[in-house]
């Protein structure tokens, strides 16, 4: 049956939700931390002269003095942008049109930014491991995938949460866990499973694994891939021989002299199937140096096993290191946004660290020139209105930025008032297992706040208290609601389970069920699979694995 290709136009309404451009600014504001705030605030002040602080008040910028002298000019100088009296005329009604907002209230309202929380407040500042010149790198390679904006929150989301050396210490079930709660985002483990995949094809080569293992395996599969495959390994003799058969590079004959050997950078012709098998089969052997018996099993010659450790050592077991250290990676001092006072008697208040960002007020001298308006509208020229084009610019972005910088504080404010409240028992006492079950959504129906809103500020700020230094997401936890109704968070479980494991006879260790059994008698009713689960989570190995 013949098949047409039929080409037709469909109407479709959609909903789409834009950001305005204030609420774009109020993002890039609670994004940025506080140093970077206040290096903002200050730019802001140098470039734009109806912005000033309480430092700065009455002083009038250069830029703002050459627009006066340009306002008051000889009438007679005529511009020569416009040749004929009705260009002049079309100018002029355009700008009295962008300008016939102003003068209609009797007074300019007055918009300052009141910065006094917390400044000169006393708190220590703590050293932190930056890592945004590391994952600046790996988001450069982000941009150059074609991905769904699904698919890129979840990549965003695993890029955070490698370790110094680049590896993914968390399962998938952990990260999807953590989507759910910290981003509201579902995202089942197999579509985390997906997103790894491609982070592991960045580069540095190893980059995104779960352990040591999959790294040396992920870089030689690079190298593998990477080479010619046009070219025959060197001494191979069938297509497809025993790993024992292939020389690695460097050979020249079945039983060199290993003063013979050399190994040249340019040589794209090793044999990596044969450092995949002793990776991938004899890793245990590896990692203790048994190589012994990694040369019995795969029958390697002591030339040969020479080449191999040769050949290992090109290898980077922190290949994330290796990155931050190429693009100087430091370490800096983070302040913390808040902080939160705990009293003897238990009382818990906070304040917003504001650093050394100044109050800020719109230009007297701007705003008076707006006020003029009104009533000189009619005696104005070209250049005058020319001017308060530029003065209106300078007041809305002032006043669009003095109100962001509030909203951002009122945000702040709202969010950590919320957690306090929530988890005041942790911050009382500073007991982990205290901390209750709390997700993004409990804390944006309590302050009305958005959850991405809550998402974007509980990732990126931090809390000194007196308990120590806390990213917000810390005070995050999944809950878990027991046979009686009794709701518990998963990081209490988790804790309890850790305590049980420690205190157990290493010489005969608990299995997953026993486990279940026992965290059942003391009060946490969960199931085989989720101690499980848990135990992996936390990185605690298997009962075999645990006897001594």
């Amino acid at each position: 049956m013949a098949q047409r290709l039929i080409q037709e136009q469909v109407q479709k309404q959609q909903l789409l939700q834009r950001l305005s451009a204030q609420q774009m600014l109020l993002v890039k504001l609670l994004e940025m931390p506080l140093t970077e705030l206040e290096e903002k605030v200050h730019a802001e002040l140098d470039d734009n002269p109806a912005l000033e602080s309480y430092e700065e008040l009455g002083a009038k910028s250069k830029e703002q003095e050459d627009y006066d002298e340009r306002g008051t000019r000889n009438e007679d100088q005529e511009s020569e942008d416009y040749e004929t009296q009705s260009e002049r005329e079309e100018r002029i009604d355009a700008l009295d049109k962008a300008l016939e907002g102003l003068g209609r209230d009797d007074e300019m309202p007055e918009y300052s930014n009141t910065g006094n929380h917390t400044q000169g407040a006393d708190y220590e500042e703590m050293v932190y491991g930056d890592t945004t010149s590391f994952y600046d790198k790996l988001m450069e390679q982000v941009g150059e995938l074609e991905l769904t904006e699904h698919q890129r929150t979840i990549l965003e989301y695993v890029i955070g949460s490698l370790d110094d050396d680049g590896l993914l210490r968390k399962d998938s079930d952990t990260l999807s866990d953590e989507l759910a709660i910290f981003h509201n985002i579902d995202a089942s483990a197999q579509d985390v499973d997906e997103v790894i995949k491609l982070l592991q094809s960045f580069d540095p080569a190893g980059i995104g694994a779960h352990n040591l293992q999959e790294c040396l395996l992920l870089q030689i599969e690079r190298k593998r891939a990477e080479a010619p495959s046009n070219l025959p390994l060197r001494g191979e003799t069938s297509k497809t021989p025993h790993p024992s058969n292939l020389p690695l590079r460097g050979e020249t004959s079945k039983t060199p002299h290993p003063s013979n050997l050399t190994i040249k950078e340019d040589d794209q012709t090793a044999n990596y199937d044969l450092l995949h098998t002793i990776i991938a089969d004899y890793f245990e052997a590896f990692k203790k140096k048994h190589w012994h018996k990694i040369q019995v099993a795969l029958q390697l010659t002591d030339y040969q096993v020479e080449c191999i450790q040769k050949e290992i050592k090109r290898l980077n077991p922190k290949p994330g290191a290796a990155l931050g250290e190429a693009e100087g990676r430091n370490i800096q001092q983070i302040t913390p946004d808040f902080i939160v006072d705990t009293s003897d008697d238990g009382h818990v208040t906070f304040s917003l660290n504001q650093g050394d960002i100044p109050e800020l007020y719109i230009s007297e001298s701007f705003t008076d020139m707006l006020a003029t308006y009104k009533d000189n509208k009619e005696s104005m020229n070209r250049q005058q209105k020319e001017a308060l084009l530029y003065a209106k610019g300078k007041v809305d972005k002032a006043r669009s930025f003095i109100e962001a910088i509030n909203q951002r504080r009122q945000t702040l404010y709202l969010t950590m008032k919320a957690i306090i409240e929530w988890q005041r028992k942790f911050f009382q006492d500073g007991d982990e297992s205290d901390l209750k079950p709390m997700i993004l959504k409990d804390i944006a129906d309590k302050t009305g706040l958005d959850i991405s809103t809550i998402s974007r500020v509980s990732n990126i700020k931090y809390a000194q208290t007196r308990w120590g230094v806390f990213p917000l997401r810390f005070f995050f936890s999944d809950g878990y609601t027991t046979d009686d109704g009794e709701e518990m968070s998963t990081r209490k479980i988790k804790i309890a389970l850790k305590e049980m494991i420690e205190a157990e006879d290493h010489k005969h260790p608990m299995s997953d069920e026993l486990l279940a059994k026992k965290m059942k008698e003391k009060g946490f009713p969960i199931a085989r699979r989720t101690v499980a689960k848990y135990r992996e989570q936390m990185g605690l190995p298997v009962a075999r694995l645990r006897r001594n």
